[in-house]
């Protein structure tokens, strides 16, 4: 698997991913973040399987195709993002928070929504 920046030319692929984990994603957002250099494309050498769009420290949407849930994707995406700045910040459904916990976030729940934070430094 190889995780690497995403390009403006892989913005159907990228698509082609979120809309196949049905997350409701602005198609202007993701361009958007891809421009800044702030997306995240995983691949098996040839597909997409993962992308991570962030705006800033906000992670706006993280997803995996579903053949290859489990096998660590997501994670590596996460790891190359935290790499990239001293905090991530995820607004995420509660069913997905043991996720994001796994991840090193620390998650609280409030009003049926699920919000983490992450520090680099382990402080999160």
């Amino acid at each position: 698997m190889i995780v690497r920046r995403a390009a403006p030319d892989d913005l159907p692929a990228l698509m082609r991913v979120l809309d196949g984990a049905m997350l409701d994603v602005d198609a202007e957002a993701v361009a958007r973040s891809v421009a800044a250099g702030e997306s995240l494309r995983a691949d098996d050498g040839e597909t997409a399987i993962g992308v991570l769009v962030r705006d800033g420290a906000f992670v706006r949407a993280l997803a995996v195709r579903q053949s290859r849930r489990g096998e660590g994707v997501g994670h590596a995406l996460v790891e190359r993002a935290a790499a990239e700045t001293e905090r991530l910040v995820a607004d995420c459904r509660p069913g997905v928070a043991e996720f994001y916990e796994s991840c090193g976030f620390r998650v609280v729940e409030r009003g049926g929504r699920a919000y983490g934070v992450r520090r680099t430094g382990g402080d999160g």
